[in-house]
């Protein structure tokens, strides 16, 4: 499997990442292992699963460069929180 996350900071900001590994990938988060998100603690928001990388890797660039679909998620889980 495959996933798409939504990482939410201390300083309210949002992060998206893809990965195989969501555990491991969420740990380095955490951990100051990505120059990215290193400066604080993050919270796992939401994630999808996809069965192939191609296809999460395609989610991720959707949100991540198509504004609408992002704002929309974003609030979406704003709303559930």
């Amino acid at each position: 499997m495959f996933y798409v996350y939504v990482l939410k900071g201390e300083d309210g900001k949002h992060y998206v990442g893809q990965t195989a590994d969501l555990k491991r990938r969420f740990a380095e988060h955490n951990n100051g292992e990505n120059s990215s998100t290193c400066y604080q603690q993050w919270q796992l928001l939401y994630y999808e699963a996809y069965q192939t990388q191609q296809a999460a890797i395609k989610r991720e660039r959707k949100l991540k460069h198509h504004g609408g679909v992002y704002q929309s998620l974003i609030k979406r889980l704003n709303e559930n929180n």
